[in-house]
C-alpha cells in the first residue's frame, strides 16, 4: 500500500474539526512515519530552547502586553490600543505562511471566529515576513481575521520570543526551497516561538501559553475560557 504524501495529510488535518492538540500531534506524526529529516532536527531544535529557557521572560498573566503599531497586509497600521477599544484580543506569534504548524492553528482560528465574536474578541496574527508574503495567506487559507507584519521580528523581540533556528533547520529549509531569507527580507533565519496571549481591554494579560516546542500550540477551548474571563473584568 502506497503511503499517503505529506502534503495530502496536512491538507486532511486542516479540513476537520477538532481538538488543536490532536491535529498538530497527527501531523507530527505523519512526519515521523514518512521519514522526513525535520523530525529528528525538530526534535533537536525543541530541546536546545527547552535547555535555554526560550520564551520564559515572555509577559503573563497580570501583566500589561508591549503595544504595538505595526502593518496589515494591505500597508495599513494597526495598533493594539485601537484594537482594545473594541473588545479583548487574541494575539498569535507565528512563524510565517511556509509552516504547516501554523497553518494547522489558523484553520482553527478560522473555525472558532464565531464563538471568539461572541465574547467581542478580534484575533491577530502577527509573523515576521513581508507583507507580500503575509498577503499569500489571505489568497491560499481564505483568512479572515487580521495578519500583521513584523519584519525584523522587532515586536516579537520587545515580547521575549525571538529564536535563532540554527544551521541544521536552516539547511534542511533550503535544500526543500524554503528562503526564509526572501519571506522575511533578512538572512538573520530568527523567528518567534509561536505563542498566543489573551488580552483584555485594559491592556493586561488574562492568559498565554508559550512553549519553546512550536509543534504545540494553545487549545481553543482554552482561549474562549479566557475570554470568559476578560469579558467579566470588561
Amino acid at each position: 500500500m502506497q503511503k499517503r504524501t505529506l502534503e495530502a495529510v496536512f491538507r486532511d488535518i486542516c479540513s476537520v474539526e477538532g481538538p488543536l492538540r490532536e491535529r498538530l500531534e497527527a501531523f507530527s506524526q505523519a512526519v515521523r512515519e514518512l521519514g522526513l529529516p525535520y523530525a529528528e532536527a525538530y526534535d533537536d531544535l525543541a530541546a536546545r530552547l527547552k535547555a535555554s529557557q526560550a520564551g520564559a521572560a515572555a509577559p503573563g498573566p497580570g501583566d500589561t502586553m508591549p503595544l504595538f503599531v505595526l502593518p496589515d497586509a494591505s500597508g495599513h497600521l494597526v495598533g493594539l490600543s485601537s484594537l482594545l477599544e473594541d473588545g479583548p484580543v487574541v494575539i498569535s506569534f507565528n512563524r510565517g505562511h511556509w509552516c504547516e504548524y501554523d497553518a494547522i492553528e489558523l484553520s482553527a482560528f478560522r473555525q472558532a471566529l464565531n464563538e471568539i465574536a461572541s465574547h467581542g474578541a478580534k484575533v491577530v496574527s502577527i509573523m515576521p515576513e513581508t507583507q507580500e508574503f503575509i498577503s499569500k495567506i489571505y489568497t491560499d487559507q481564505e483568512t479572515s481575521f487580521t495578519l500583521l507584519s513584523d519584519v525584523d521580528n522587532s515586536y516579537a523581540l520587545i515580547v521575549g520570543l525571538v529564536i535563532w533556528l540554527g544551521e541544521k533547520v536552516r539547511n534542511l529549509y533550503l535544500e526543500h526551497g524554503l528562503r526564509l531569507d526572501q519571506y522575511q527580507g533578512s538572512g538573520a533565519w530568527f523567528v518567534p516561538i509561536p505563542a498566543t496571549f489573551v488580552v483584555g481591554t485594559d491592556g493586561r494579560i488574562v492568559s498565554r501559553y508559550v512553549d519553546p516546542d512550536f509543534r504545540k500550540r494553545m487549545e481553543i477551548k482554552d482561549i474562549l475560557a479566557a475570554l470568559k474571563v476578560a469579558k467579566c473584568r470588561h
